[in-house]
């Protein structure tokens, strides 16, 4: 019996919403656990795209602009929900769920009153799509003591374990997370920091593009060894793990705070962007070499700036692997991550791990919208 679930995923950069197609069941041809069957990209709308980078930067907005965000969010979800399907020959009858994170405009797992907010209307996508859904996976982990986050070591640990190697999962998305698992013991993971979002950031700002290909134009600029210094000494860079952050910490705003300051006023605008890239490079490589696992995988769309991916190799004392020789390409694990824990709470199952997010007890996340 085939097991069909959808997982979108639009991540902290916010470029496109991927939507994947997956198969759960054990009797596949591709991959006994988990088969991509199907997968689009939906790019994300500018005006949409500014006004939610405006949210998050600035934390602030009317209750109208709220609601609107979080349908027109949802409408957007529907398209690629229905994109996808129009490549297949399934309908919407024979999906069980869509697992959909959502958008997170703010995250605050520290504090008395620890919560998470995503938008995306779960209830608008049901009714466009006549599909079940399942989303808001961050709060039962809060409510339970833990940071909500990073909520995909339990789908790495599920597929990607090895019984006789340790492994390293990380995530360069937006922000740069990690999954350590050891072939016995304890998983671990964190979010790292930025990975490309202040690139993302910057590029937009400096040139009007929304990404820097390959890191051609970091590649043109010389790193300010002062500023990275700076930079390095943040509180959050410094924190032990259990941690978890986004783009309400890491921004624009975020940058400028530096960047005021008189001795990095000569530096250029390339300077400043090889900057930034050595910044994740160089936090993912300690993260690396701290664990120093036997396979290290890299995955996300990080792993398409062959710059950045240049620099960890070069910083790194061990060799990167391939996470497509694991079955998922690396555009796509999260995505099929969020499908898996719709799954997963669906059958009432835990999808948490409580030692990597800091909370009392593993549990079930995710809220069920039935069609």
């Amino acid at each position: 019996m085939s097991d069909f679930y959808i997982g979108l995923m639009s991540g902290t950069s916010m470029d496109a919403v991927d939507a994947v197609l997956v198969d759960f069941s054990t009797n596949n041809t591709h991959n006994e656990l988990c088969n991509i069957i199907a997968h689009s990209c939906t790019n994300f709308p500018s005006t949409l795209h500014r006004d939610i980078s405006a949210l998050i930067t600035n934390s602030e907005t009317t209750l109208e602009k709220l609601g609107e965000i979080d349908v027109k969010l949802a409408e957007l979800y529907a398209t690629a929900v229905n994109e996808l399907l129009s490549t297949t020959t399934l309908s919407a009858v024979d999906i069980k769920a869509i697992g959909c994170h959502g958008q997170t405009v703010f995250h605050q797992p520290e504090g008395k009153y620890r919560f998470s907010t995503q938008l995306g209307s779960a209830s608008y996508l049901v009714e466009s799509t006549r599909i079940s859904v399942v989303n808001d996976f961050r709060n039962r982990d809060m409510a339970a003591g833990g940071q909500g986050a990073p909520l995909v070591p339990a789908f790495h640990q599920a597929f990607f374990k090895s019984q006789s190697k340790s492994r390293l999962i990380i995530n360069i998305g937006g922000i740069s997370n990690c999954t350590w698992l050891p072939p016995s013991g304890k998983v671990e993971g964190f979010d790292i920091g930025p990975g490309n979002t202040l690139m993302d950031c910057w590029i937009r700002q400096c040139l009007q593009k929304s990404y820097d290909e390959n890191g051609h134009w970091a590649a043109q600029g010389e790193v300010s060894s002062s500023l990275l210094n700076a930079m390095q000494s943040d509180p959050y860079l410094q924190k032990s793990a259990p941690k978890s952050t986004g783009r309400e910490y890491f921004n624009l705003k975020w940058l400028e705070t530096y960047l005021q300051i008189d001795r990095f006023s000569s530096l250029s605008k390339e300077d400043i962007q090889a900057t930034l890239l050595q910044l994740s490079a160089i936090t993912i490589t300690e993260t690396i070499n701290h664990y120093s696992p036997d396979e290290t995988y890299l995955c996300g769309g990080g792993v398409f700036n062959k710059q950045l991916v240049h620099q960890i190799n070069t910083l790194s004392q061990h060799a990167l692997f391939d996470i497509n020789d694991l079955g998922i390409n690396a555009d796509f694990v999260e995505a099929a991550a969020f499908a898996w824990l719709a799954k997963q709470c669906l059958e009432r199952k835990k999808s948490t791990i409580s030692t990597v997010t800091g909370a009392h007890e593993d549990v079930i996340a995710g809220a069920i919208y039935l069609v």
